[in-house]
């Protein structure tokens, strides 16, 4: 990137509530991003981890019906419920979009 680039951009009024035109977010549009839907989280020791088997349950801190946590980039977005795609398949349907702090990570 030039300096003249980065100057210009700078001069440029920093509007954070102003939308950006879908010609203006382009360049992002092929940058791979990771998301996860978590259902659930919970603690435990090593030695109740080595005792896990096949067909061991796992309880989670979430009940039956509520929402999940959807992640980008390790970063919170969203809440959701688990769907069926298809036969063999989970999907999630985002329910929720989480507003946050965009400073803190």
């Amino acid at each position: 990137m030039s300096n003249d680039m980065e100057l210009t951009e700078l001069s440029e009024p920093a509007d954070n509530n102003s939308p950006r035109s879908a010609r203006e977010l382009e360049a992002v549009y092929d940058i791979p991003v990771t998301v996860s839907a978590v259902l659930g989280k919970t603690t435990m020791q090593v030695s109740q981890l080595l005792k896990l088997g096949r067909g061991a349950v796992v309880e989670l801190d979430r009940k039956l019906g509520e929402a999940i946590d959807i992640y980008v980039n390790n970063r919170l977005v969203a809440r959701g419920e688990v769907v069926m795609v298809d036969d063999t398949r989970l999907g999630v349907t985002m329910t929720e979009i989480v507003k946050g702090d965009r400073g803190s990570s």
